[in-house]
């Protein structure tokens, strides 16, 4: 079965909106262990403006499940990630600024400094992973970086899938299939929801794990966390 991971940068949104700690962050990443999730995904960004780095090092001695981290590798991230050793670091080449992530990583022209930061990481046990396009050539150049996986950016296969799936998933099917031929681990994120990650899930080879956090809190307002969770569980179990 694919796991789930949950990405809880939303509910840290919110808190830091009000300011104090409602809602708690710390919690909500504990009641998402407990109603199934398999992992907590946290991606703290240099203003943290969701995810505050004291959040990730508060997380680390208390989550059971498997613990990643995301994120563009500056200096204050590297560090934090030496610090915590997390089971997962997943590095986002993420600007100044930037809302969201919304692209992947150009492995040939960063393939020397991808390369040596994955060195780094390895040296410390912690397993990596690399935000990409379906791009095969991209994913070819991945190998070369030595990092254990890969995150397939999904948000164009999400825009699509409400025309057309087949023509949607094709570059992802494409690529999952380079992966595998070239040994790498598949992780995949990024507006997968209620609707399209059955199909994602059926059709994607290899697929590990997904990392999912705008759609699932915001369903989880309507039908509730440990609901939403066991929601999405559903649909990574029931493939067609």
């Amino acid at each position: 079965m694919v796991r789930l991971s949950v990405n809880i940068n939303k509910i840290a949104t919110l808190r830091n909106a009000r300011g104090g700690n409602v809602p708690d962050v710390v919690k909500a990443a504990l009641d998402c262990e407990r109603f199934g999730a398999q992992g907590i995904t946290v991606h703290p960004r240099p203003d943290e403006r969701h995810i505050r780095f004291l959040d990730a090092r508060d997380l680390k001695p208390l989550l059971k499940t498997e613990f990643n981290i995301e994120g563009n590798p500056t200096a204050d991230f590297i560090k934090l990630v030496l610090e915590i050793i997390p089971a997962q670091v997943t590095l986002v080449p993420d600007t100044a600024g930037q809302l969201t992530s919304d692209h992947g990583w150009d492995t040939i022209k960063n393939l020397g400094k991808l390369r040596e930061i994955i060195a780094e990481f390895h040296r410390s046990g912690i397993r990596t992973s690399i935000f990409l396009d379906p791009d095969v050539k991209m994913i070819e150049y991945a190998q070369a970086t030595g990092t254990d996986r890969i995150e397939l950016y999904t948000e164009s296969f999400a825009k699509e899938f409400p025309k057309n799936r087949d023509v949607a998933i094709l570059p992802y099917a494409e690529a999952a299939n380079a992966a595998q031929k070239l040994g790498l681990g598949l992780n995949a994120g990024h507006d997968l929801n209620l609707d399209n990650l059955n199909y994602f899930a059926a059709n994607i080879p290899g697929l590990l794990e997904v990392s999912i956090g705008h759609a699932l809190i915001c369903d989880a307002l309507y039908f509730g966390l440990e609901n939403a969770i066991q929601l999405y569980l559903r649909q990574l179990k029931h493939t067609f």
